[in-house]
């Protein structure tokens, strides 16, 4: 499947509000990311979007059939952390299982290692989140371990993962 990774335009924000309305997609990411998802959800995070510097954070849309169908993005490190970014994303449930992720995830490191003087990009799935570890082991990163208990979602406390990839 033919994807685009682009840079956010407001256009999108309708988008953004249709696909990312959806509690599975919620269920998998921190709290920050909400559910329900609304079009003042939408609009706050792709002004952020735009409004960011690719010297901090590279997000793009990830686009497929025209429509902005997700979203990937890097986070520059700080302080001893200023090697390493941490890789995020979602993608609309109607478009899991076809590779469109691993392909995004692909992009935007190889995109994080040109640009920034980086040696490490890592992601934190939930350790029950078996598609997106999936994703990352296909695209490269490896399980450098598992945080037992580490996070409290939906009033649980559950393991999440620590997954790199090194430069």
């Amino acid at each position: 499947m033919d994807i685009l990774l682009r840079e956010w335009k407001k256009e999108d924000i309708s988008n953004v509000a249709y696909y990312a309305d959806n509690k599975r997609i919620a269920d998998n990411l921190r709290n920050v990311f909400p559910y329900p998802y609304t079009e003042q959800d939408a609009r706050g995070y792709v002004e952020s979007c735009i409004a960011g510097n690719d010297q901090e954070q590279i997000t793009r849309a990830i686009v497929s059939e025209g429509h902005a169908v997700g979203s990937i993005g890097l986070f520059k490190g700080t302080d001893v952390y200023e090697k390493s970014a941490e890789l995020g994303y979602w993608l609309a449930e109607d478009y899991w299982g076809r590779g469109i992720m691993s392909e995004a995830v692909r992009r935007i490191c190889a995109q994080g290692f040109r640009q920034w003087d980086i040696v490490r990009i890592y992601a934190e799935p939930f350790a029950y989140n078996t598609g997106s570890r999936k994703v990352l082991e296909k695209s490269g990163f490896v399980l450098e371990g598992i945080l037992k208990n580490s996070v409290f979602k939906n009033g649980k406390i559950i393991d999440s993962c620590i997954y790199a990839l090194i430069k």
